[in-house]
C-alpha cells in the first residue's frame, strides 16, 4: 500500500484542472504569437513590395478567419497598391461598416477618394476617422491636404470669375497651388 502522501492524483482533481489550464494557456500563447508573426510577415512582404506574397499570406490567413479586421485592412492595401482601386474601396468600405471603430480604413478610404479628385468624399473619411479616434494624427495630417486642395479649387473658381483678383492669386500661391 502507498503511503497517503504519495497516492495518485485522480483525473478531474485540482492538479489535473491546473494543469489543463495551463496548457491552454500555453496553446493559445503560442497561437497568439504565431498569428503576430503572420501579421508581421505580411507586413514586411508589403513594405518590399511583394504582393503577390502577401495576398497569398492573407488569402490563408482569411480562410479560416474572415472577419480578422488587421488581415482584412492587409488585403485592402495590397488591392490598392495592385491598382485594384474599385476591390480596395469595398474593402475598406466593409470594414468600416464592420468596425466603425476603427479610423484606419476611413484613412484609406479618403486616400483612394483624394487620388480620384473626390475631395469632399475624402474629407468625410477622414472626419469618421477623427471621430473615431480623435488622437490620429495621419487622419488629421490628411484632412489638412484635403482642406488645402479645396481651398485650391475655390480660389480656383474665384479666378475664373475674377481673374484681376490678386488677393485671390496670392491666397491661391500661398498653398503652392495652380489651377487647370
Amino acid at each position: 500500500m502507498p503511503h497517503p502522501m504519495y497516492r495518485p492524483m485522480k483525473l478531474g482533481s485540482a492538479y489535473t484542472l491546473a494543469l489543463a489550464r495551463l496548457l491552454v494557456l500555453a496553446a493559445s500563447l503560442t497561437a497568439a504569437a504565431a498569428q503576430a508573426d503572420n501579421y508581421s510577415d505580411v507586413s514586411q512582404l508589403l513594405r518590399t513590395g511583394r504582393l503577390e506574397e502577401a495576398l497569398a499570406r492573407v488569402d490563408k490567413h482569411l480562410a479560416t478567419k474572415p472577419r480578422d479586421p488587421q488581415m482584412r485592412y492587409f488585403k485592402g492595401l495590397i488591392q490598392r497598391e495592385s491598382g485594384q482601386q474599385a476591390e480596395a474601396l469595398a474593402t475598406f468600405t466593409a470594414l468600416t461598416e464592420d468596425f466603425p471603430e476603427l479610423p484606419e480604413p476611413y484613412n484609406s478610404l479618403a486616400v483612394i477618394h483624394a487620388a480620384q479628385g473626390d475631395y469632399d468624399k475624402a474629407r468625410a473619411a477622414l472626419e469618421q476617422a477623427i471621430r473615431a479616434n480623435p488622437g490620429y494624427a495621419t487622419a488629421h495630417e490628411n484632412l489638412g491636404d484635403i482642406y488645402v486642395r479645396l481651398a485650391g479649387q475655390s480660389y480656383c473658381r474665384a479666378l475664373k470669375i475674377e481673374a484681376a483678383n490678386t488677393t485671390v492669386q496670392t491666397k491661391l500661391t500661398g498653398i503652392s497651388a495652380q489651377c487647370p
